[in-house]
């Protein structure tokens, strides 16, 4: 039986979010209690490099959205595997706060060409009906990864950050570059149907069902949908970006615990998600998806309240794992909801201009969470708030109805 290719751009695409997860996007908190240790630098620095991170995934977003929907996406995720490597082996070598941004710009560049936005429009353009399922399995990817990021605690303890950051380059484009190639832009482009289905016959003796309108990415900025979605998954990030970059520090100063504890608790906020990837997985389009988003939303700031409060590892356990199943769940489902009410025409650049408005969220969660722990000394207020603005965030995605 043949095996639809859109299915093997799933797995390729997941296997380098394995690689993003487990090398930069969770391990980045592990870096950042290293460093301020070891070189004295300030939480607020190292929280601008992860802003800095997502100040340039925002710009680029509109243009890697177009030039995915113009050009596809093949060349772009080539070129991302190659330069996410190149600049892990740079930051490998830098000795000042502004070599460490330098580096890491490089790291964000290629990071960007070949990160879930990408990849996630790439799914979106190869299946229709079972979209919802397809962008959960993309998901395990970015779970399972964050699952083995005891592995980079583990070699930043045992052979310091430099060897560990040099190594990471290198394992991200010895295997990154096959799995890229594997990437293909459109069903129709390689002789492949929309989910595998064979053609429907030209004629029935039946009208024809109507297709669902496909907007520009112009109309898609005038209804209240797109501006709903793209705040509310602001609010999301908010909390996400500042338990990747914050979580550890916080547990290992604020809470007592040691860094192997404290990367330990990440690793159970990634169990969490890979949860709710396989829940998404088994709901498919079951459920509405702006309810199940909501819903996702409470999980967040429920997850980070008890993390802030935590008064032993029961709770904490508890708190990463809600956290991650919120996450896990949500992800695929704002993608696939953005996809149901805009079509697949200009997905690319309707995400891409999502992003400039989502970036306030991948920005503000860490900084805010940076500043208030400079300020007081801990991570409690600036924990609090990011909670309650995840809570506010569900009444967007309620409110979020189809565009007409």
């Amino acid at each position: 039986m043949k095996i639809f290719y859109g299915w093997r751009i799933v797995v390729a695409s997941g296997a380098m979010q394995f690689l993003q997860s487990l090398l930069l996007n969770q391990a980045f908190g592990v870096y950042l209690a290293v460093l301020v240790e070891e070189r004295g630098w300030s939480k607020t620095a190292l929280s601008g490099a992860a802003a800095l991170k997502s100040v340039e995934v925002a710009l680029l977003g509109p243009v890697l959205g177009w030039m995915v929907d113009r050009f596809g996406s093949q060349g772009i995720v080539r070129a991302g595997i190659v330069t996410f490597g190149i600049g892990f082996i740079l930051l490998s070598q830098t000795d000042t706060l502004a070599g460490f941004y330098a580096a890491f710009v490089v790291v964000a560049l290629g990071s960007s060409m070949f990160s879930n936005f990408v990849v996630s429009v790439t799914i979106i353009q190869w299946f229709e009906k079972r979209r919802a399922r397809a962008l959960s399995a993309l998901q395990f990817g970015g779970a399972i990864g964050g699952l083995f990021v005891f592995l980079v605690a583990w070699s930043i303890q045992t052979y310091g950050w430099r060897a560990t950051a040099f190594g990471s380059g290198v394992i991200a484009i010895l295997i990154g570059w096959p799995l890229a190639r594997v990437i293909r832009s459109r069903p129709e482009d390689h002789g492949e149907t929309v989910d595998g289905l064979s053609p429907a016959p030209k004629s029935t003796g039946h009208p024809a069902a109507p297709s669902r309108r496909a907007f520009s990415a112009r109309e898609a900025t005038r209804t209240s949908a797109f501006w709903l979605l793209s705040i509310g998954h602001g609010f999301a990030l908010l909390v996400v970006s500042a338990v990747n970059v914050h979580a550890i520090t916080h547990i290992k100063e604020g809470l007592g615990y040691s860094l192997a504890q404290a990367s330990l608790v990440i690793t159970l906020v990634t169990l969490g998600q890979f949860l709710g990837v396989m829940l998404g997985w088994v709901i498919g389009e079951k459920f509405e998806k702006r309810l199940v988003i909501a819903a996702c939303m409470l999980m967040h700031a429920v997850g980070l309240l008890m993390i802030t409060y935590a008064t032993g590892p029961v709770i904490l356990a508890v708190a990463a794992l809600a956290h991650g199943t919120g996450w896990g769940l949500r992800g695929p489902f704002i993608h696939a909801i953005r996809a149901d009410y805009f079509g697949r025409r200009s997905i690319g650049m309707i995400t891409g201009l999502a992003s400039l408005v989502i970036v306030f969220g991948q920005i503000g969660g860490p900084l805010l969470a940076g500043a208030f722990a400079d300020w007081t000394g801990n991570y409690r207020a600036g924990f609090t708030l990011l909670a309650v603005l995840a809570g506010l965030g569900s009444l967007f995605f309620l409110l979020a109805k189809p565009p007409k």
